[in-house]
Formats: structure tokens, sequence, C-alpha cells
């Protein structure tokens, strides 16, 4: 959808509007500084997505599919600092367009701050699901299909 989004606003960029030029310039400033954000959520969304899975199994190897906690947040923790920088940084650095008395590092972290309060304020709700799933299945049941699961996904990270 978002990039879907990037066409649809790069396309409207390339017309003029029947008002007086400035708007058109002033429509494409806006507009266009969206195409920077867009870019750099799509970048940052592949390769945070690759360091999460490839950290998520990396803890899940070592602890043998123990401490949700760890492998969920953890996974997460590394990978948002990725993307919360990747972010700002296509999307406001290459483009010179930082928002005014706002600086690369700050925003940055506050992001980032941001989705890792999230993160750990959503590990209770990993663990209720978990739970949910243990026991509408059985705990047999449902640990035999997380380990399908397990195999399969970790089959196409490969």
């Amino acid at each position: 959808m978002i990039a879907f989004s990037f066409l649809i606003v790069f396309s409207a960029m390339q017309f003029n509007t029947i008002l007086k030029k400035p708007t058109d310039q002033e429509f494409n400033n806006v507009f266009g500084q969206g195409l920077w954000i867009i870019v750099g959520s799509i970048v940052a969304f592949l390769v945070s997505q690759l360091v999460d899975n490839y950290v998520f199994w990396f803890f899940r190897k070592r602890t043998g599919g123990k401490m949700i906690w760890l492998r969920s947040t953890g996974s997460t923790v590394i990978s948002q600092l990725i993307d919360s920088f990747i972010v700002l940084y296509i999307g406001f650095v290459l483009p010179h367009n930082m928002p005014p008395g706002h600086g690369f590092w700050e925003l940055g972290f506050t992001n980032y701050t941001i989705k890792l309060i999230i993160a750990i304020g959503l590990t209770p709700a990993i663990y209720l699901f978990h739970w949910i799933a243990e026991k509408y299945l059985g705990k047999e049941v449902a640990h035999v299909q997380e380990e399908i699961v397990a195999e399969e996904s970790l089959n196409e990270t490969i």
C-alpha cells in the first residue's frame, strides 16, 4: 500500500494545478517530502525485518524455544533501532529537510524509545496469546504447531 501511495503522489506531482505556479511548488514541497519518507519507510522495513528475523531465530536457537520475551523483545530492540534511523536518514537527512530545532540523533532515539516502550508493553499480550493457544489446542498440539510454523518460517528465511 505504501508503494502504491508513492505512485499516486509521484503521479500527482507531475501535473500542474489550475492555480498559480507558486501553488505547484508548495504542493511539490509538501508531497515531495512524503515521497522521501515513503522510500525511507520501505527501505527501513525491508532491512529491519531481515535483522528482526535473524535475531529472533538466533535467540530461539540459543534458548531452545524458551524465553519468548527475549526473542520477541530482543529482536525488536535491535531491528527497531535500525528502522528508526534509516527512516529518519532517508526521509529527512538526504533531502535536507530535518525539522527545525531537531537533530538527527534526538529524533531517532525519541522514535526508537516509543517503539521500545510499545514492544515491551506488548510482551504480556504475547504470553497471553501463547497461553490461549495452549488452552485451545492443548499443550502438546500447540507445541507441535509451534515447531511446524517455526520450521516453515526458518526455511523461508534461508
